[in-house]
């Protein structure tokens, strides 16, 4: 899976034009705000997933194009969500009208982060600072937990989650941001941020994709889920790829709109 992921995400965050790789967080928010409402719905809300599936689209959809209304289309969503609700009698439970807010708004807002990063006229490049911040995090507090983890981060929560494994992943993240303004200052002209601000911008979102993984654990630990969806085959669904990212994404277009 990686062998194509890899290569295809770098062409739509380096390459491509910005309409296609509006298109693809699109579909990203949108299957995302579907495996969300199917994790707590089940099937027999098919009605909100297909719901929430199309407000998230059109949140980052509105972003792409009119970002300074988007305040519009969340009370607009808000007063379809409940209102149906309200159509249904009772029959949609209030966690279930949650999950299709959250996974429309809160899902589609933190895709088009990307968008608003892309918009503040940075290199692309950076563009990548959130996959990379949350999968280097992922891949190293694997590694550190699978040969020294000892001690339960979250038992209840994600049991094979360790504290050595916790302490890993940070240090990875240092590491690969380093080595991103290393890249940045060696062969695209210098970088937007020196080595000692990433170093605590890693560690920042370090601790950030964490929390973003383990909450999202949370969620389907309380539904008896065990992944979100098949989009990634045995990798899972959008939400068990880019949980971090999910997180991580608008933490740095927040940090980067301070560095303008």
């Amino acid at each position: 899976m990686a062998v194509v992921g890899v290569p295809v995400l770098l062409y739509v965050v380096l390459a491509a034009p910005p309409i296609v790789m509006a298109l693809a967080l699109i579909i990203l928010a949108g299957v995302g705000a579907m495996e969300l409402q199917q994790c707590v719905s089940g099937a027999k809300r098919a009605e909100l997933a297909g719901l929430g599936t199309l407000w998230a689209g059109l949140t980052v959809s509105w972003y792409y194009n009119t970002p300074e209304r988007i305040s519009v289309l969340f009370l607009v969503g808000a007063v379809f969500f409940f209102g149906y609700a309200i159509f249904r009698g009772g029959e949609v439970k209030f966690h279930q009208i949650m999950a299709g807010l959250f996974g429309s708004i809160a899902i589609g807002y933190s895709f088009s982060a990307f968008l608003r990063l892309e918009a503040s006229g940075v290199h692309r490049a950076y563009l990548l600072l959130p996959f990379i911040l949350s999968f280097a995090c992922d891949t190293f507090a694997f590694f550190a937990g699978l040969t020294l983890g000892k001690h339960k981060l979250a038992p209840k929560v994600s049991p094979k989650k360790t504290v050595e494994g916790s302490v890993g992943g940070l240090a990875g993240n240092v590491v690969c941001g380093l080595l991103f303004v290393l890249v940045m200052e060696r062969f695209f002209g210098g970088c937007a941020i020196g080595y000692g601000p990433m170093a605590a911008l890693a560690l920042l979102c370090g601790v950030v994709a964490q929390i973003g993984d383990l909450s999202f654990s949370l969620i389907k630990r309380e539904f008896g889920v065990k992944d979100y969806g098949r989009l990634f085959l045995a990798h899972g669904g959008v939400l068990d790829r880019f949980d971090s990212v999910l997180f991580v994404a608008p933490v740095i277009e927040i940090i980067f709109s301070f560095l303008k």
